[in-house]
């Protein structure tokens, strides 16, 4: 599809600067741009590329001064907010790639599943018994529903995604390729004979609106009851939620973080990359935890940000550090000072 610079700039509520009639029908980098293309300018260590750029049109900020003509091929969209603009379009530009509806063959729909309207299932899908598919939904090629679970208006599953039985998913969800929701929680107990017996996992998990996970990453359902991600949870590729944890609205996990079982995440947290959190702990609102932190205790001082492994408060932690990089000289300076002590009392 084309679109023109007049109807992207009635979209972002900006202005045209150049020809109002230049047509697009793909994105590019600004650094990349070519003719046909729309990228955008919102990073000043970008702007020298303004004037090299191929790119047809470009959404730059109202307070961009140019030094110099761009090309003439060039069009510009001055908007107030270059970034969150182009991140609209892109919005845009995904829904209309991703558009399909209708169920392909081969895919197992159960007879007492319900299927809402406008929905895609992809080949090789599997719907359960009992299942409940809203409206919107995108179930792309390979995808598991269990029996009884239950997948909200408009979210997308991504080929190869599981969701076990009674799990239950929100509206507008996105859930990215081979992540599965709904496997056993880690529970074994020892016994008499030194070995480990299997504890029943039989509770589910629900996440509510707004959640997008990425892919290969796995939640854990309850021993008893729901693990639980709340509104606006965001996951990276490769994380782990094990059994009863629950993470609080609107808080982003990055890769390779792990939290263990019955653990309470806030709202509003960041949690960044190789992070691990032991579990039946309380995590404050809006606590900000750097990579590869270790976290075993609970932290209740909401807002706080912490470092290390074990994790303390961020301040004393970087003072920590330097003398911690500083101690090769200091061991130095100790091994020469007891070479003068010994050279004095002999």
């Amino acid at each position: 599809m084309e679109f023109s610079a007049q109807q992207i700039a009635e979209l972002l509520g900006g202005t045209v600067e150049g020809n109002a009639e230049t047509k697009v029908s793909d994105l590019s980098k600004i650094e990349e741009g070519k003719l046909g293309t729309l990228s955008f300018l919102a990073n000043p260590k970008y702007t020298n590329y303004i004037y090299e750029t191929d790119a047809s049109l470009v959404v730059v900020n109202n307070t961009l001064v140019l030094e110099k003509p761009v090309k003439p091929t060039c069009t510009l969209i001055r908007v107030e907010d270059a970034y969150g603009s182009f991140a609209k379009l892109l919005g845009l530009y995904e829904q209309l790639k991703g558009e399909k509806k209708g169920i392909e063959q081969p895919s197992f729909i159960h007879p007492t599943a319900i299927v809402g309207e406008n929905c895609y299932v992809g080949a090789f899908a599997y719907i359960g018994e009992n299942a409940v598919i809203g409206n919107n939904v995108k179930i792309y090629p390979q995808v598991y529903i269990g029996d009884n679970a239950k997948v909200d208006d408009n979210t997308i599953l991504f080929s190869g995604v599981k969701i076990y039985n009674d799990c239950v998913l929100g509206k507008n969800c996105t859930i990215h390729a081979s992540t599965v929701i709904g496997s056993d929680g880690f529970g074994f107990a020892p016994n008499s004979e030194n070995n480990y017996q299997k504890i029943p996992q039989i509770g589910n998990v629900v996440i509510e609106d707004n959640v997008e996970i990425g892919s290969n990453s796995s939640i854990d359902r309850a021993t008893l009851g729901s693990t639980i991600l709340r509104k606006g949870v965001k996951l990276d590729n490769l994380v782990q939620i094990a059994h009863n944890v629950e993470i609080g609205e609107n808080t982003v996990i990055a890769g390779q973080t792990g939290v263990a079982g019955s653990t309470k995440v806030g709202k509003n947290c960041m949690i960044a990359a190789q992070v691990g959190i032991i579990g039946h702990i309380k995590i404050a609102d809006g606590v900000k935890i750097a990579g590869q932190s270790g976290i075993g205790k609970a932290i209740t001082k909401e807002g706080e940000i912490v470092q290390g492994s074990p994790a303390f408060g961020i301040s004393e932690y970087t003072r920590s550090y330097v003398l911690y990089r500083s101690l090769p000289k200091l061991d130095l300076r100790v091994r020469e000072l007891e070479k003068k002590i010994n050279d004095i009392t002999k």
